[in-house]
């Protein structure tokens, strides 16, 4: 009996939306990177995007623990001297909440054309309101 490996024109895609309301940054992001993978399917294979879409709502309202909303920064630069910018999770929480979530599972996923094409499955909304209604996401499978 041979192993069977999953092809790309044999992998079925979910459709899954989580509230972010009141949930911890990193435990949220890593079960969220996991289900991008695809890590959480029988036929998971390391090297093939075989993971499912993730619709996050609320993500303003996402929390993080002891003193990171004013301690943890995010970097930027310009190619110019001195072009380096520092801003915290307060900043970017009032000014591009969505970010704090995508960069937390941005850094969970392998770097390269796969990890981006996993990434683009990630659709994150800093309010209630999402346009993804014809797809009928599915309850994100959280733990307790």
């Amino acid at each position: 009996m041979q192993t069977y490996h999953v092809k790309r024109k044999d992998v079925e895609r979910n459709w899954y939306i989580v509230d972010a309301d009141g949930l911890i940054l990193g435990r949220l992001a890593t079960r969220i990177a996991s289900v991008l993978r695809g890590k959480h399917k029988a036929d998971f294979s390391p090297h093939l995007d075989n993971g499912d879409f993730i619709v996050v709502v609320n993500a303003e309202k996402i929390k993080v623990t002891g003193d990171k909303e004013e301690q943890k920064y995010y970097f930027s630069h310009s190619p110019y001297p001195g072009g380096d910018k520092y801003i915290t999770v307060a900043q970017m929480r009032a000014k591009h909440p969505e970010k704090i979530l995508y960069h937390a599972v941005k850094g969970m996923l392998p770097r390269g054309p796969l990890g981006r094409d996993q990434l683009r499955k990630l659709k994150i909304y800093a309010g209630p309101e999402h346009p993804h209604q014809a797809q009928i996401p599915a309850p994100f499978p959280l733990e307790k």
